[in-house]
């Protein structure tokens, strides 16, 4: 085993092949990319604190403090240990199996196909073009991810969840407080999307056309739709959004108690516009108003669905 102790800013390569990372700080930035080289390389850029351990062994590559461990690490609450900072920037074989533990640091993954595991506490988390499975667990961070296109499981307990331009086979997203916020890319195929929040908003943007069976459930919140395929039943207190679009290959299940779902259309073409929401059942703003991030288009109004639900956003602003 090769060990070195970073206690100032420094530079590192790796000739030894390297397999799987794993990374583990506390306040600060991890940044890892996959690379097509053969090589690993690390650059720790700023530090403050007690010294980064850095360890390769058996094709594992670890950048890690001594006393935080992964096991248990979501629990981690050693407050005097948060007194301390790193910057650190990783480039590995895309095929590297990548796990990152953050306490209070963000965390930004991209290129990576051999599969990431992140744990945050509250730094944000963002996963940028990762072809392999992903999980991504945070306490109160954000997560988000932009061309994703491997298995996708999310999870947080106030901290929202982004998908943007997602082509994933399956997505799993679960909150108790924050938004999910999930958009489909067309080039994809079929998604088996499964989606759960207490009090947090849904909204979803499927392709044009649709291939989906849809059901999302409110008990207390309110309901938008922009496809006439589908039928909203409840008029008071719990409302349901069910039917199939296309041939129903896909499938969408969104539920959430007292949070808002969206269910909105991309255009055929990103020069069309959006459908809009009708003055009835329009949700709260917050995940609408994310979502208006991802496009520059402004809509129009959309046609009713079967019992008169209107649905979709009014406008889109650019990113």
């Amino acid at each position: 085993m090769s060990e070195w102790s970073v206690a100032e800013p420094r530079k590192l390569t790796f000739d030894a092949p390297v397999t799987a990372l794993h990374v583990r700080i506390v306040n600060g930035t991890v940044n890892v990319v996959g690379t097509d080289e053969g090589s690993a390389r690390l650059e720790v850029t700023e530090i403050e604190g007690p010294p980064l351990t850095v360890t390769q062994q058996d094709g594992t590559l670890t950048v890690a403090y001594d006393d935080l461990p992964w096991k248990g690490f979501l629990k981690w609450l050693d407050r005097r240990g948060w007194r301390r900072s790193a910057v650190v920037s990783l480039a590995v074989p895309a095929s590297t199996r990548v796990e990152v533990g953050v306490v209070g640091a963000n965390a930004v993954l991209s290129g990576i196909d051999g599969g990431a595991e992140v744990k945050g506490v509250t730094g944000e988390t963002t996963l940028v073009g990762l072809s392999g499975p992903v999980r991504a667990t945070t306490v109160s961070g954000p997560v988000e991810a932009q061309g994703v296109s491997g298995a996708l499981r999310m999870s947080s307990v106030s901290g929202d969840l982004t998908v943007i331009e997602g082509s994933c086979p399956l997505v799993k997203a679960d909150s108790v407080s924050g938004s999910i916020i999930l958009d489909l890319d067309p080039t994809g195929g079929p998604t088996d999307a499964g989606l759960t929040s207490v009090s947090g908003e849904i909204a979803v943007r499927l392709p044009h056309p649709a291939d989906a069976q849809v059901e999302a459930n409110t008990a207390s919140g309110t309901v938008s739709n922009a496809f006439e395929d589908l039928r909203v039943t409840g008029q008071w207190g719990a409302k349901k959004i069910t039917g199939r679009l296309g041939g129903g290959t896909g499938r969408l299940k969104a539920t959430t108690v007292s949070g808002s779902i969206a269910l909105l259309r991309r255009p055929p073409a990103e020069d069309e516009p959006w459908d809009a929401p009708g003055p009835q059942d329009a949700p709260s703003r917050g995940a609408e108003e994310a979502l208006r991030d991802i496009s520059s288009d402004t809509v129009a109004p959309s046609d009713r669905s079967p019992d008169g639900t209107t649905g979709g956003p009014t406008e889109q602003k650019g990113l």
